[in-house]
Formats: C-alpha cells, sequence, structure tokens
C-alpha cells in the first residue's frame, strides 16, 4: 500500500523500518529520527511538492511508553518521544506526509494516535469476495488457464485468504499443471492447489494401517454427515482420508457460500456440533475415543469459551464480557488477558462452556444414531473411494434404501378364493 502511494503521489519517498531505528545505544535511534526528518523536510522544499516518510512496523518504537519493566529511560521510550516531537512540529507549509504500518495497533501510545499527528486510521483487512476474484486476476495475468476456469467460484472458495495466499494459490496451480504435462491451468488444478494451501500437500507416502484408516474414515464421515443433516451450517465442498501436512490424516472440508461478518448463537452452536461429530462418529462405531479429534476439540472448546466470555450468548452469565484482552500494562500489555472477575464466576464460566460442549456433543450423537446406516454407508464409500466432493457426499447421505417387495414364506398355503 505503502509504494502504490508513493507511485500515485510521484514525490520523494522515504521508507524505513522500526527496528532499523530502534539500537542497544540510548540516543542512537531518536538521532537517526532528527535526520530522516531533516531530509525529508529539504528535500520536500526543493521539490516543491511536499514528500512522504513511510515507517514500517511502528510498534518497534511506537509501543505504550512506561509499560515496559525497564522504566522510561530507555532507548525505545526517547526515540518514541523524538518521533512524536518531530510529527508536532509540522506545518502546512513543510509537505511532509507521515505514514506508518502495524499489525499491532492496540499496543501503541496513545499520544502517537492523536489528532495532529496519525490523524486517519486505515484497516487493510483480508480481501471479501470481490477483491479476491480481482487479485486472482493479477497473479494469473501472466498464468495460461483453461477456458472452463471460473475465478469468481475459486474466489468463493476461498474466504479468510490473504494476498499472498491467493499469489500461492496461483503458483502452487501453475506447478501442478506443469507436473501433470497441461498446456494450460484448469479449475481442477486450482481446486487442488486451495486443498494444498489450507491442509498442505498430500502424503500418500504414510503408510496407514487399515484399522487406523477406518477409524479416520468414520470420523470424517461423522463431521460431513452432521453437517449434511442441520439446515443452515457451510455446505460440505469436499471429503477425504488423504493424509495431508504434517498431523491431518483426513479432513472435511466446508465453503460458505458468501463471505459472513457476523454468526448467530444458532449457527455457532451448529458448527460445535460439526466439530464434534467426528469424535461423536467414533465413540458409536468404535465404542472407543482416539486422539484424531484433538483439534476439533481445541476449536471447539474455544469456540464456546468466546460464546460464554465475549459474546454473551450464555444465559446464565448474561450479556456481559468476561476478562479484558490487553493484559497487564506494566508487563509490556503481552501478557495473557487480565481477569475482571471472581473465582465464583470463573467456576460459572467453566461450567457453561462445559455444558454447551456437552449439549453440542449429544446433538451430534442423536443425529448419527438416527442416521446409522447413512454413516455406514457414507464411510464405506469413503474407505473406497478416499475422497469425495460435496455432491457426492450429500447423495450418497441423501438416498433412501429401496424397499424389497416382502414374499410369501415358503410353504405357505395360498388364499382359497371367496
Amino acid at each position: 500500500m505503502a509504494k502504490a502511494v508513493a507511485g500515485e503521489a510521484a514525490v520523494p519517498f522515504f521508507s524505513i523500518s522500526g527496528s532499523d531505528v530502534a539500537e542497544m545505544f540510548v540516543g542512537v535511534g531518536a538521532s537517526r529520527v532528527r535526520d530522516l526528518f531533516d531530509q525529508a523536510k529539504k528535500s520536500a522544499k526543493t521539490s516543491g511538492r511536499g514528500c512522504i516518510i513511510f515507517i514500517d512496523e511502528i510498534d518497534a518504537v511506537g509501543r505504550q511508553r512506561f509499560a515496559g519493566i525497564g522504566g522510561g529511560h530507555d532507548e525505545r521510550e526517547q526515540t518514541l518521544n523524538a518521533l512524536l516531537v518531530e510529527m508536532d512540529g509540522f506545518n502546512t507549509q513543510e509537505g511532509v506526509i507521515l505514514v506508518a504500518a502495524t499489525n499491532r495497533p492496540d499496543v501503541l501510545d496513545p499520544a502517537l494516535l492523536r489528532p495532529g499527528r496519525f490523524d486517519r486510521q486505515i484497516v487493510i483487512d483480508r480481501p471479501d469476495l470481490k477483491g479476491r476474484e480481482e487479485i486472482l486476476k493479477v497473479h494469473t495475468r501472466k498464468i495460461k488457464l483453461a477456458k472452463e476456469v471460473d475465478l469468481r467460484s475459486i474466489a468463493r472458495q476461498t474466504p479468510g485468504f490473504s494476498g499472498a495466499d491467493l499469489a500461492n494459490l496461483a503458483n502452487e496451480a501453475a506447478l501442478l499443471a506443469a507436473r501433470r504435462g497441461k498446456e494450460g491451468v484448469g479449475m481442477q488444478e486450482l481446486e487442488a492447489a486451495i486443498e494444498r494451501v489450507m491442509a498442505g500437500p498430500e502424503r500418500k507416502s504414510r503408510v496407514i494401517s487399515p484399522y487406523e484408516k477406518s477409524i479416520v474414515a468414520c470420523h470424517e464421515a461423522g463431521h460431513a454427515l452432521v453437517s449434511i443433516m442441520i439446515p443452515g451450517t457451510d455446505p460440505v465442498h469436499k471429503v477425504s482420508i488423504i493424509p495431508r501436512g504434517t498431523a491431518a490424516l483426513g479432513y472435511t472440508m466446508q465453503m460458505p457460500l458468501e463471505d459472513r461478518y457476523i454468526m448467530t448463537r444458532r449457527e455457532l452452536l451448529a458448527k460445535l456440533a460439526v466439530l464434534l461429530g467426528g469424535r461423536a462418529a467414533e465413540e458409536m462405531t468404535f465404542d472407543e475415543i482416539t486422539t484424531g479429534a484433538q483439534n476439533d476439540l481445541e476449536m471447539a472448546t474455544e469456540i464456546a469459551r468466546r460464546m460464554v466470555c465475549e459474546y454473551g450468548m450464555s444465559d446464565r452469565l448474561g450479556s456481559l464480557t468476561y476478562g479484558k484482552r490487553e493484559g497487564m500494562i506494566f508487563l509490556g500489555r503481552d501478557i495473557a488477558e487480565e481477569r475482571n472477575y471472581s473465582d465464583q464466576t470463573a467456576v460459572i464460566i467453566d461450567q457453561e462452556i462445559r455444558r454447551i460442549i456437552e449439549e453440542c456433543h449429544q446433538r451430534a450423537k442423536g443425529i448419527l444414531n438416527q442416521h446409522k446406516d447413512r454413516l455406514k454407508r457414507l464411510s464405506d464409500t469413503l474407505l473406497e473411494k478416499e475422497v469425495l466432493d460435496g455432491d457426492e457426499a450429500k447423495r450418497i447421505v441423501m438416498a433412501e434404501e429401496t424397499p424389497k417387495p416382502m414374499e410369501p414364506p415358503s410353504g405357505a398355503s395360498q388364499p382359497m378364493p371367496a
């Protein structure tokens, strides 16, 4: 973004990193800040059009003062003080514009964000659907695409991807097409590249015993079946029991139809039931639990804790938030969140989290108990094919068994005509 601003403005551009300014010797960083601003002011006067100073990772020098254990006389605070003085000394004739970037705006000193210093904060968030489509067009400009490629469909399948993720996706797809000896990149390569970026490369060399494979198939079938049976969940896009990355032995991929910015309590509870569907399927089928649900349990616990502590979605605790996210100010605001509730409330919070998880677990178990035959059918098909797309999984689950016509038992006498 800073490069784009410099290019469009066509004025002198000075760039420096926050870590380049800070030094172990007190006073060096402050001196560098003054020299930088002196150069910028001279350049602005020479060009007659002003100039831009860009400071990358400004939190390296702009962290809140008196937040460190070393007190207020360290090098970083001297550098920040010099920066604040230089920014305050601006006037309309100097024409020096200061732009800075950080991933941690929460730790910046309030004096930096006052009007007259950094007047405007611009959030560069992850791109939305339209943004992802446009970014894909940029990164596939030099790649030969097949006629059937629909970049909007690929953008819809990549919610939460950053620009770097999309660039990596285009590169992976081009490499896959080259390995397969194709003249252009098709939808098959792009969709395979999405999986590589999200879950890692396939590990076909990993040998899994038939028993473990059946557990993984049952686990993923449990996720998929619960997702299909609960209305309003994100549709299943793909179910696989091919190992990927370092730890994933299988995965169930759900893709939202559109970008989402808020979620209702009903949707969060449905998401929890889907996450716990794998563990519930293992319990039902094998009468045993495994370590394969570790990541599911971690995600489910985090969602339940946020529902109780941040979103006010517990009837027992009411519409309150619990815990300050900034942490201890005298320990640099980087320690764990600060507790602002009593021990009795902490016990209730734990009870509520446990209740939500247990209710969603029982919900998943009830759905799987009701559709045991469908779970087995989906699990067996997964064992046979290893990968199923969403439509195929739904077709297998929703297929009804055709009832066989009843035959009279052998040796039964035929009814006499009236």
